[in-house]
């Protein structure tokens, strides 16, 4: 079973302020849903290969950085 299935009581995607990517994952994972187990030493937002974790800066266009939408 993938971690976003079924989609409901689950976050889909976290914009956090951290020092580093660890700390942030770390952050993103501590405010999870049910898409995270209940071992908590493990889960997509602290797994590279199910989140991607990015650096924003003040430099490029403006954009919209996320949008958590799920209609029913």
């Amino acid at each position: 079973m993938k971690a976003w299935e079924p989609w409901h009581d689950k976050a889909f995607g976290f914009v956090v302020r951290a020092d580093t990517e660890e700390q942030a994952r770390l952050l993103a994972h501590s405010e999870s849903g049910d898409e995270t187990p209940w071992r908590k030493d493990t889960g997509p937002w602290l797994d590279p290969d199910q989140s991607t974790c990015e650096e924003l800066t003040a430099n490029g266009e403006a954009e919209v950085v996320i949008r958590d939408f799920a209609a029913a």
